[in-house]
Formats: structure tokens, sequence, C-alpha cells
């Protein structure tokens, strides 16, 4: 059986401002053509469709007639991720019973999507986003403690009940566990959210031993991690780079061929490249001349290095490149650099961000009750967010 595997699509984000939905939809326009031509049974999403838990109507929109076209050709097999909402992704899942199926409850997580072919069924398990806070009491065994705060414990707890569902089914049954989840050996990049609880975010990947394929999303960049043998766990990576971290991803979607006698075989099928991004260094002058020829269609990062800062130094490079994302001034001589706030990214712990501002105006670092109040600040912040 063939499957293609994609993740993070993150319908409704902007890139420095820029709106992507129109590359995103090239990239699902991409996404049916590779399912039509290469006579895909089954498309796996695993999480992070929208960009935020109430997308925008334009990316609502965009999902559906996207699921529409797919559907015409395979099973599509949707998880929710930690930037989706749950509940509104699973709206009317009830109610899709053939074609599109969603995982998006935590009780469906052992209730496999079950796809027959010549060589045996198809076990496709969706393992939707799971929050520790919320997840470690609905997955403690009945009668028993809450599970323990943390991601590994949660995922342990939902791969101990598939494989309790798997085994009572037919000898020779192909599994998939769809994930989202920061797996160990990763490499995040800038661009993605994050998703520690109580300062631990990793998840080993030997807790999805005995699994033929992992389907992973959360990670940004296309990569293989390491598990047992006979277990193969991948991200698919986002289809679009969404911070200049990926500017040199290789983007592309997992085509999966799950025999029902030999090893799980997967192949890199690349992505459309809407624009390309790129770090753009030096002196005003040279940028405006031969060395910034190569980059005038690209998004661009321009870093210029003069010893002070030239007159109208935005509009001249804007004018130069017409796709700049962002301009700043960094004196080659170790003059005046941008302030820390200015290097922040979503890749930073944000708990570190807050303990670095205290530093900065006190003098001192936090004290460990400061570090726990910051602590329950930030969480109690982002259980908002994930509960909108």
């Amino acid at each position: 059986m063939r499957m293609l595997h994609t993740s993070d699509w993150h319908l409704g984000r902007s890139l420095h401002g820029v709106d992507l939905l129109d590359h995103q939809a090239a990239y699902l326009d991409h996404l049916v053509d590779v399912v039509r031509s290469e006579q895909v049974a089954v498309v796996v999403v695993a999480g992070d469709v929208y960009d935020r838990a109430i997308p925008p109507v334009e990316a609502v929109t965009l999902l559906s007639d996207a699921l529409a076209r797919l559907t015409e050709h395979a099973t599509v097999v949707v998880t929710s991720g930690n930037h989706d909402s749950a509940t509104r992704l699973g709206f009317g899942s009830a109610l899709m019973r053939e074609r599109v199926r969603l995982r998006t409850r935590v009780a469906e997580l052992a209730s496999p999507v079950v796809l027959p072919d010549d060589e045996g069924d198809v076990l496709v398990y969706g393992i939707p986003y799971l929050d520790p806070d919320f997840a470690r009491a609905s997955l403690a065994d009945d009668g028993a403690a809450p599970l323990a705060r943390s991601h590994e414990a949660v995922t342990a707890a939902a791969m101990r009940r598939i494989r309790a569902d798997a085994a009572g089914r037919p000898a020779g049954s192909r599994t998939v566990v769809a994930a989202h989840a920061f797996v160990v050996g990763g490499l995040p990049s800038e661009s993605e959210r994050d998703i520690r609880v109580g300062g631990v975010d990793h998840v080993p990947a030997g807790v999805f031993d005995g699994v033929d394929y992992v389907a992973l999303g959360h990670l940004h960049g296309p990569q293989r991690v390491g598990g047992s043998d006979g277990t193969v766990l991948r991200y698919s990576g986002s289809p679009l780079a969404y911070s200049f971290s990926e500017q040199h991803h290789a983007k592309s979607t997992v085509l999966v061929d799950l025999s029902g006698t030999g090893p799980v075989a997967t192949e890199l099928v690349p992505a459309p490249v809407p624009r390309r991004l790129a770090d753009v260094t030096g002196t005003l002058d040279d940028l405006l001349g031969a060395a910034g020829e190569a980059h005038v269609d690209q998004w661009v990062r321009v870093t210029v290095t003069d010893a002070h800062r030239p007159q109208d130094l935005v509009r001249r490079v804007r004018h130069r490149f017409p796709h700049a994302l962002v301009v700043q001034h960094r004196a080659a001589d170790g003059g005046p650099r941008p302030s820390r706030a200015t290097e922040v990214t979503g890749a930073h712990d944000p708990l570190d961000v807050a303990a670095d501002f205290v530093h900065h105006v006190t003098g001192l670092a936090p004290a460990a009750d400061e570090l726990a109040v910051l602590r329950r600040a930030y969480e109690q912040v982002a259980d908002v967010e994930r509960s909108a």
C-alpha cells in the first residue's frame, strides 16, 4: 500500500508580514497531483494543519477544498497538532466516516483507520497532540493516579493502548502511527512553537517501538530519527519555510510503501518552492552592486555592515530587494549590535527569555522561587492559548 505523509501546513501563517496563503494553496495543488500520479491510497497529515486555534476563514476554505480534492483519490487521516484547536479541527468528525478520518480526541487514539489491501490490513492510528496537563489524567489507568507531567509519560501511555489494540488485529497487519511530538534526536528550527511543560518537551524514539512507520509532525525540517530495528520514524517537515533558519531545508513530502513482506520504503518528493530565503550581508554599496544581484527575487534578510548606519537605509535596500523581509544594520567593526529582544525567536525557551529580562532590569539573575513564578505564569498563559 502506498501512503503519503505530510504535516505542519500551518494554513493561515504569514512570514514577516507576508501572506503565504497563495503559496500554501500551490503546495496543496501539488499534493493532489502527487496523490493522483503516484496512486496513493492514504494521506496522513500529522498535525498543525492550521497555524492557530481560530484560523482565518480563508484558511478553513482552503482546507475544505483540499480535503474534497484529495478524497477523490485517497483516504485522508488528519490529526491535530499543538497549533490547532483539537475541538475545532475535529468538528464534524462523527459525520466523516469514509474518506476523511479525523483523529483529534484522546479517546479515539487506539481506534485505527483500517485499510485492507491484497497483502493484509494497514492500521493507521492517529495520536493528537498530547498536552501533558490535560492528557495525564485521561490516559492513566482506571483508578490510578495521573501520569507523570511529561510528554514522554503521556505518549508512552498512548502507545500502550495502541499496542494493545494492534495485538488483537489479524496477524500480518502493518501499523502506522501519526504523532505530533518532539522526538529525541530531531533537529528543530526557529519557527516551531515551544511545547515544554515542566521544562521537558522530548519523547524518546523507543516509545514507538513495534510500529512499522511513525509519521511525525512538529519539526519543520524533513528528517529521519533513530528507532529500533523494523520501526521507521520520520518527520515530513513543513511544506514551506516559515523562518530564515529553514532557508537550507529541502522541503518535501514522504512517499511511503508499506509492503506486506519487506521493510518500509520511503522516498522524499520535493515540494514546490515559491521563493527562496537567503541571508545577504555586506556594505550597502556592495549589496546595491554585483554582490546583491543573485538575491533580488528572493525573500531576504539584509544585514548592512557599514561602519555607520547609511542614510535612508530601509528605502534604499527595499528598492534593490523588493522582497526584503528584514533590514538591519550591524557594523562590521563590532559597533552597536541589535538588542537581545530583536534576536528572540520561537526556538528560544520563553523562561530563558523572561530570566534574561529580569537580569537586564535588576542586574541579578532570578532566584529559584522567582523562576517558579515565571514558569507558572508562562504555563497558565499557554494553557489559555491551547484551550481558546
